[in-house]
């Protein structure tokens, strides 16, 4: 049976998925994600242990995007007992940056003793989690959704408007295996981060929305 890392890494090369407006029903995904739906061109990818009759008797023959719709996200949600998060705008590259400039990497050896919240959130929803800093910001690189490899950048306000973002997003290439895709995640509104992924040679595949199940505040490890 095809599952969830198959079709990303074909949608990560380049091949689309048919536009026909169909929607895949696919397994759970591995890694901490309890689901995901992925809307691309005309295509929907719900990845989640759910019963393909429950499925449809939700969609029915409504439009096109309503797997995106928050009505349905909420329903999954509570199918799943699980909470959706945001949709974002989901980025790939298959190739390394074209180094837009240079900055000196410093790989941190213990990444959550920076208690910063992007790298405490990659912690959180990551394994195999990679933080290098640099003067003004930081990037993180971890295996996220059904094992991708995916990036996430950090610039201190002081720092922005001086294409550390960029730079970021074209050398956190450096981190990852070699010929790996390597995927961001961006709120549609956050543009800067989107504007620095794009001129890194990102581009955009789609948009998804992942659940999780978060611990209770009194059973999480201590940061």
């Amino acid at each position: 049976m095809t599952d969830l890392a198959e079709l990303l890494e074909r949608i990560g090369r380049g091949r689309s998925l048919p536009a026909a407006g169909a929607v895949t029903l696919l397994p759970a995904p591995a890694g901490r994600a309890v689901a995901a739906v992925l809307g691309c061109t005309a295509h929907h990818l719900i990845a989640a242990d759910v019963d393909p009759q429950w499925l449809n008797s939700q969609l029915g023959d409504s439009e096109m995007t309503r797997p995106m719709k928050p009505d349905f996200l909420a329903v999954l949600g509570e199918h799943l007992d699980a909470k959706p998060g945001g949709q974002d705008t989901l980025l790939v590259t298959a190739r390394p940056g074209v180094h837009s400039g240079t900055v000196q990497m410093a790989v941190a050896t213990n990444p959550a003793a920076l208690n910063h919240p992007r790298v405490d959130r990659a912690l959180r929803y990551r394994d195999e989690v990679t933080v290098a800093t640099v003067p003004g910001g930081l990037v993180t690189l971890g295996r996220g959704l059904a094992g991708r490899w995916e990036i996430s950048i950090e610039v201190e306000p002081a720092y922005r408007g001086a294409g550390i973002g960029r730079t970021l997003a074209e050398q956190g290439s450096a981190l990852a295996p070699p010929d790996a895709l390597l995927w961001a995640q961006v709120h549609p509104a956050n543009v800067a981060s989107m504007r620095a992924f794009l001129a890194a040679g990102y581009r955009p595949v789609g948009a998804e929305v992942l659940f999780t199940r978060e611990p209770d505040a009194a059973t999480r490890c201590p940061r």
